[in-house]
């Protein structure tokens, strides 16, 4: 890095710092603060009653207190990554920092908790003091040997989970990154020759936990600033140490090297040179972890072993070697079954998950944030990136699991599979919402053609619609682009293999297609040459006519372009035989639940009836998702005060709804405050026809809606399920630029269930 890039990455990560509020963290309160009573409730009196609770049963304190979900980081500052011993405050950045990641990564709220104490045994009577106020203790940054006296001392004493991550977290992740490195190299743990360099805590867990996956205690050789680890040395030594002395004449690095099959480095740059690369088994593993700079660099192995499996600790080379793929999610897993403690199945259970999910097809989401590297597995992908939100899933299930298993959960879980599915919805939030809309989905088997099948966003949806539904994807695309971006985004579908391709260039149901067009649109001036021309360029035409057609079941589009030009088309098509556009419904997930907005897209300015359409279409939908339909008209006119347009249509639509007698709730004309607020609109409109809070908002115009559901998304960080296209039989649904690979899924599976399952 140039000295002007330095300084300029510097001023950056201080600003980071310090703006707009100093440090990474805020503490914000989880329950109302509003009036006296709220403060009565959360302080005295109300307050005593949950500590009389957790009194009579310590066991409630998970179930009254943030303790249950609540970690503390706890360090001294006197190994810290790549800065080594600068003390307890300068360490106070990095603890934040994890911190933060234990929040983004697992949703566990952390304080992190620096002291100001070198000797190891006082260090560990603190830590030990704190055991009422945390569910877990995560020690970090503590110099070898003392984390071991310190970690040892606190797990004898506790009865929650003490996790030394510098020594277990990295463990994990060189266990599972070790697990596939042999798988490729066809290589078994019980065969191999390991070289190791460190002597540190880290290094002394990762031989700990190789032995644990079948290494022999044989086969492994231990370096360190003074040379092998052997019997009889006193230099530089610790029991730890002691465990792995070989009784061998032989003295360096380089005398030992010859013939190893997997290198395991934590000590220091350019540790292991090529000459030693050259001397090791053929197609060696090289796990050069030091930071900043590893023991080899990739480019200098690979030129003396080109066929070289290589893990680092940096973030710009395949197989980063990162604890953020372990802890988050091992701690997840012990908080949320009451674990007293992390053991080896915990930790091989997490080894295990992790190194499966690197084995599996790469998530969109993972994809989307590292565009441009090739997320496969094999050489240069054994682990799992950091952000593959999959993670919490199946590592903190696999470790429940474990922990149950092993007879030290306190709280152990009723139905595993619920908390997996509870799992999975807390990073995908539109997860468990969606499961009805699955499970009907499941009962029956659709083609589902997409317009744009050359989109990533497209080819990674159906991905997951082959793994995870019994739909079949049908995509519209070039062969050849499509081939390409499925081998350069690491998908294992191919055109032809597994699903069916309409190549708009080249297919043979071009004739019957652009004739099946000019024979529906010929009185509406489209002649046969624009026919052609349309089948030839226009994929939401070409989808809608294989709907049409019969050739599928059900087609989505809208990728790219405006809303309103894919909706002709399909309206040109498939806007018959009863069947056309009545509004566009979003579902918002949001953090206290789902929310509908209607009508987003279809009619800018709704008639009467229109509006009622809307509102019954609206109702039918929101019983896909097994929710109960709570419907709020909303307009500028508050239950008949104003004769605005928007009071005006709402009041007619009511009137409309009350002849109907439909079998659902609704409610208007009112504004949006009232629907939401029930105590609201108690004290405005006593009497009225929905109780509690509105999941269905319906506005007047398109402005509204779209302004409402816009802002859900990108102030309230809403996650967007739709826009579905109602009226149309489930027969098309158009998507918004900004839908993700999940979104489409999520689209797929909402037009892979039959109307007849909803209707």
């Amino acid at each position: 890095m140039s000295e002007d890039n330095a300084t300029n990455a510097r001023a950056a990560a201080l600003k980071y710092h310090a703006t707009p509020k100093p440090g990474k963290l805020e503490i914000r309160a989880t329950k109302p603060m509003a009036n006296g009573r709220d403060l009565s409730l959360a302080y005295s009196p109300g307050v005593a009653e949950a500590c009389i609770e957790i009194k009579n049963d310590a066991q409630t304190a998970a179930q009254y207190t943030a303790r249950g979900n609540l970690v503390a980081v706890v360090s001294n500052g006197s190994a810290v990554l790549g800065l080594g011993n600068i003390g307890a405050l300068a360490s106070k950045p990095v603890m934040e920092g994890k911190a933060v990641l234990f929040k983004k990564f697992a949703n566990i709220d952390c304080f992190d908790i620096e002291v100001d104490e070198a000797d190891p045994e006082k260090l560990a009577e603190i830590v030990c003091a704190l055991e009422p106020s945390f569910g877990a203790i995560n020690l970090e940054d503590i110099k070898a040997p003392d984390c071991f006296v310190v970690e040892r001392i606190c797990r004898e004493r506790m009865g929650i989970p003490v996790f030394h991550d510098d020594q277990h977290g990295t463990a994990i992740v060189v266990g599972a990154a070790a697990t596939n490195a042999l798988r490729v190299a066809g290589k078994k743990f019980e065969d191999i020759k390991v070289v190791s360099t460190g002597g540190g805590a880290a290094g002394i867990a990762c031989l700990n936990m190789l032995l644990k996956l079948g290494v022999k205690r044989e086969n492994v050789w231990l370096c360190d600033i003074a040379g092998l680890v052997h019997e009889g040395r006193t230099e530089e030594m610790t029991p730890q140490k002691a465990d792995y002395a070989q009784p061998s004449d032989l003295r360096t690095l380089d005398d030992v090297i010859e013939g190893a099959d997997l290198f395991l480095g934590l000590s220091g740059p350019g540790v292991l040179k090529p000459s030693m690369v050259e001397k090791m088994a053929a197609q060696p593993i090289i796990f050069a972890l030091a930071n900043p700079t590893p023991e080899i660099m990739p480019e200098d192995a690979r030129a003396v072993a080109p066929d070289a499996i290589i893990a680092t600790g940096r973030s710009d080379f395949p197989n980063q070697v990162n604890n953020v793929l372990c802890f988050p999610f091992i701690f997840r897993g012990a908080l949320d079954v009451g674990a007293t403690e992390i053991n080896d199945q915990m930790q091989l259970a997490c080894v295990s998950g992790i190194a499966e999910l690197a084995r599996a097809t790469t998530s969109a989401e993972a994809a989307a944030a590292y565009q441009g590297e090739q997320l496969t597995f094999g050489a240069d992908y054994l682990i799992p990136k950091p952000f593959d939100p999959r993670l919490i899933n199946v590592v903190a299930g696999a470790v429940a699991k474990a922990a149950m298993e092993s007879g030290v959960a306190q709280r152990p879980l009723e139905d595993l599979d619920a908390y997996m599915a509870q799992l999975e919805g807390s990073v995908f939030r539109s997860a468990l919402i969606m499961r009805p809309v699955f499970a009907a989905a499941a009962q029956a088997e659709r083609n589902i053609v997409f317009a744009e099948g050359e989109d990533e966003r497209v080819l990674r949806a159906a991905q997951a619609m082959i793994e995870e539904t019994t739909d079949r994807p049908i995509l519209i695309g070039r062969p050849e682009v499509i081939e390409s971006r499925c081998e350069r985004a690491g998908l294992t579908i191919r055109p032809g293999t597994h699903f069916e391709l309409v190549n708009p260039e080249n297919d043979p149901r071009y004739r019957d297609y652009w004739g099946t067009y000019h024979q529906l649109m010929a009185r509406k001036g489209v002649t046969p040459d624009l026919a052609k021309a349309i089948m030839r360029t226009n994929t939401t035409a070409i989808a809608a006519v294989m709907v049409h057609r019969g050739e599928a079941d059900s087609m989505i589009c809208g990728t790219f372009g405006q809303y309103g030009w894919h909706l002709n088309y399909i309206s040109q098509v498939l806007a018959r035989d009863g069947l056309h556009p009545v509004g566009a419904l979003s579902l918002m997930i949001l953090e206290d639940g789902p929310l509908f907005i209607a009508d987003t897209h279809v009619h800018a300015e709704p008639t009467v009836d229109q509006i009622v359409e809307t509102v019954v279409g609206a109702a039918r939908h929101v019983r896909r998702f097994g929710l109960t339909p709570n419907i709020a008209l909303c307009s500028h006119s508050q239950f008949g005060n104003l004769n605005t347009r928007s009071g005006l249509l709402m009041r007619g639509a009511m009137e409309q709804l009350d002849d109907m007698a439909p079998d659902f709730a609704y409610e208007g004309e009112m504004h949006t405050d009232a629907a939401l607020d029930a105590e609201l609109r108690a004290r405005i409109f006593p009497d009225s026809r929905i109780n509690g809070a509105a999941n269905v908002l319906v506005f007047a115009n398109t402005d509204a809606a779209s302004a409402v559901r816009n802002t859900l998304k990108m102030r309230a960080r809403g996650l967007e399920v739709g826009p579905i296209l109602m009226g149309m039989g489930n027969r098309a649904h158009i998507a918004t630029q900004s839908v993700t690979a999940r979104g489409l899924l999520n689209l797929s599976a909402l037009a892979g269930t039959p109307v007849a399952h909803y209707g």
